[in-house]
């Protein structure tokens, strides 16, 4: 690994590394740290916690390969479960501090989690997720607009969905 990176790049490059061969997987997490970062942006998250959601964004779905491994399947609930533990320690070989890795750690083992969201971390995780999600899955008109009316809360979030998706 190359020495001169950020602490956010050599993130970036583990997890790359973490997914390889698994080209899909790798643009998911790409464009899911993408919108996360221009939602906080754009909702001027403080710089602290604008690290955690990208960091979060990231590693969010890093509990796919052991549920595959032990389950045979990836749903939510599995990775909620299986991600904590291999994240906290890609984030700990990457500098992070604790304070941020239970903070991200907690974010992971919750991104699958939709009621009680408390922080605007973790509501934007949950909106950049479900952006690249409602994409990648080519889910419907009415599940798009289904999701924007149940789960987008942040002005911008919605603003993307919206010029995104078409919805009105």
């Amino acid at each position: 690994m190359v020495q001169n990176l950020s602490q956010m790049d050599r993130l970036y490059q583990s997890m790359i590394e973490y997914f390889a061969g698994d080209p899909k997987r790798i643009q998911h997490f790409i464009k899911v740290n993408s919108f996360a970062g221009l939602i906080g942006r754009m909702e001027s998250l403080p710089e602290e916690q604008l690290i955690i959601l990208e960091a979060a964004a990231y590693v969010h779905d890093i509990g796919i390969k052991p549920a595959e491994s032990i389950y045979g399947e990836c749903g939510g609930k599995y990775q909620e479960m299986l991600g904590p533990e291999p994240a906290a320690a890609m984030l700990k070989e990457c500098g992070f501090s604790q304070e941020q890795i239970d903070r991200i750690t907690w974010l992971v083992g919750h991104h699958h989690t939709y009621t009680d969201i408390n922080g605007l971390d973790y509501q934007i995780l949950v909106e950049a997720d479900f952006l690249v999600n409602l994409y990648e899955d080519g889910l419907s008109e009415d599940a798009v607009r289904h999701a924007y009316e149940k789960i987008f809360r942040t002005e911008s979030g919605k603003r993307i969905c919206r010029i995104m998706f078409g919805v009105s």
